[in-house]
């Protein structure tokens, strides 16, 4: 007769008889079950890592939110959302009639203060000499002292007068304070824009950084410096990679939880800002033989594996390390070895010492 368990193959079984009641006879052949691939893994020797669990969300480490430094109606807007920009950019151009014009004003301030500070001097220097001569008196030359300096303040306020105006000048041409890519652009050509108005949002995404919170149970295990790992939305076959930069020093009183920030690399730009990620900090990390956590049975007083080798079931006693739960791995030693081969699932339940063959398709087929 043939019969099935759920989880395994197929369990054969031959009987026969011969001769009447008195002799009747059974004779068995032996038993072999067949397991599916799925049934069976491998020890590996992996780098395992284990600590705090985290989660929050990618932001960029340099980000500049661009507005407006001049009261002024856009002429042009150079760039839109997504565009990738180099560092000193024109990003925008704002009507500069009315800011040129004062501009050219006070250049021309400029000049008067600087031919009245010349005349101021050369008066000064006249009137020294004179007074060595004894043509003129004291109080002569004190008068021309103070011509000078009062020639020299106006040109300093006629500088100052051409600096502001050649700031105000060069803020009609809004320029990328770095490279980066464009988030977002609040403005339209042909707005009228006030001082501190909004134009551009501008995000470098060569770096990104990381905002998450821990237990603050966890505080005392985590230090600058250590690695994290974590997992992002969109991505979630992808493990990420980085590093704590600093701890916040005060808990959520609400959650009990504490903020950290990682620097995480993005130099292929596959990170965007806003992600959610889920992970942990690397608080031990080691190379190691490991097996998958189902592999391993820990309902008795010693976990345990079921292995398979040289076709027959045993049962080994294992030693667990560190528990990786992202890869869903134990570190396993004592009594096994790299290329091993445990039993899954309904697998486990198989008898030690029963003879076991992987099935394969042939067998599949046959059935």
């Amino acid at each position: 007769m043939t019969f099935a368990r759920r989880g395994l193959p197929l369990v054969v079984m031959a009987v026969a008889a011969c001769g009447g009641a008195a002799d009747e006879a059974a004779v068995t052949t032996p038993t072999e079950v067949l397991v599916g691939p799925e049934n069976i893994t491998m020890v590996t020797s992996l780098e395992l890592a284990t600590g705090p669990a985290l989660s929050g969300q990618l932001q960029p480490v340099k980000s500049a939110s661009i507005r407006a430094e001049v009261a002024a109606s856009i002429i042009a807007l150079n760039y839109d959302q997504g565009d990738r920009v180099a560092a000193g950019a024109v990003l925008a151009r704002l009507d500069d009639t009315a800011i040129r014009d004062a501009w050219l004003s006070a250049r021309s301030g400029l000049t008067a203060a600087q031919s009245s500070a010349d005349i101021a001097q050369r008066e000064l220097q006249r009137a020294e000499r004179l007074v060595a001569a004894g043509a003129i008196a004291e109080r002569d030359v004190e008068a021309a002292r103070r011509g000078a300096l009062a020639a020299t303040a106006q040109l300093a306020d006629a500088q100052a007068r051409v600096s502001a105006a050649q700031k105000q000048l060069d803020a009609t041409q809004v320029k990328a304070p770095f490279a980066g890519i464009i988030a977002e652009r609040p403005a339209s050509a042909g707005d009228v824009v006030a001082p501190g108005a909004p134009l551009f949002t501008l995000v470098d995404p060569a770096s990104m950084r990381l905002e998450a919170a821990i237990p603050a149970s966890a505080l005392r295990e985590v230090r600058v410096g250590m690695g994290v790992q974590f997992r992002v939305s969109g991505y979630a076959d992808q493990v990420f990679t980085g590093q704590v930069t600093s701890v916040n020093p005060n808990a959520d009183p609400a959650t009990g939880q504490v903020r950290l920030y990682a620097s995480i690399p993005n130099t292929g730009g596959a990170l965007v800002a806003g992600l959610f990620a889920q992970g942990r900090v690397a608080t031990e990390s080691r190379t190691a033989l490991s097996a998958p956590i189902a592999a391993v049975d820990q309902r008795g007083l010693a976990p345990f594996v079921v292995r398979l080798r040289g076709g027959k079931v045993e049962r080994v006693d294992v030693t667990l390390g560190v528990r990786d739960d992202e890869l869903e791995r134990f570190e396993i030693s004592g009594g096994i070895a790299a290329g091993d081969t445990l039993l899954l699932g309904a697998a486990q339940g198989i008898t030690a010492g029963s003879s076991v063959r992987v099935s394969t398709p042939t067998d599949a087929a046959r059935n």
